[in-house]
């Protein structure tokens, strides 16, 4: 399993110097496209996005990425509601491993 990123260029450069090799930077036009792609990547276990762009996304696609559990969608930053990386942990093991 693999960890991919989708965003515009200034959020995904910290993944690509870190190493992360499924980078995929997308403009507001791309978005949609994009992220439906990735979600179709078998080979990708956690899908990284900042929380404004997926509130940019169609209600539907939102509400896939939202009960998605493979991959384990993360949002990071942003102005809207984040994703509790703890709750997709436990949706996706099936315990909550904090405990």
């Amino acid at each position: 399993m693999e960890l991919a990123v989708v965003g515009n260029s200034e959020f995904v450069t910290g993944f690509r110097l870190a190493g992360v090799k499924k980078i995929y930077e997308a403009n507001d036009d791309e978005l949609e496209s994009v992220v439906t792609k990735v979600l179709e990547d078998s080979d990708v276990g956690i899908f990284v996005m900042h929380g404004d762009d997926v509130n940019k996304l169609p209600e539907i696609l939102r509400d896939t990425l939202s009960e998605s559990v493979e991959p384990t969608v993360v949002t990071l930053g942003g102005t809207g509601e984040s994703s509790n990386l703890r709750e997709k942990i436990k949706q996706s093991v099936g315990v909550d491993l904090w405990k």
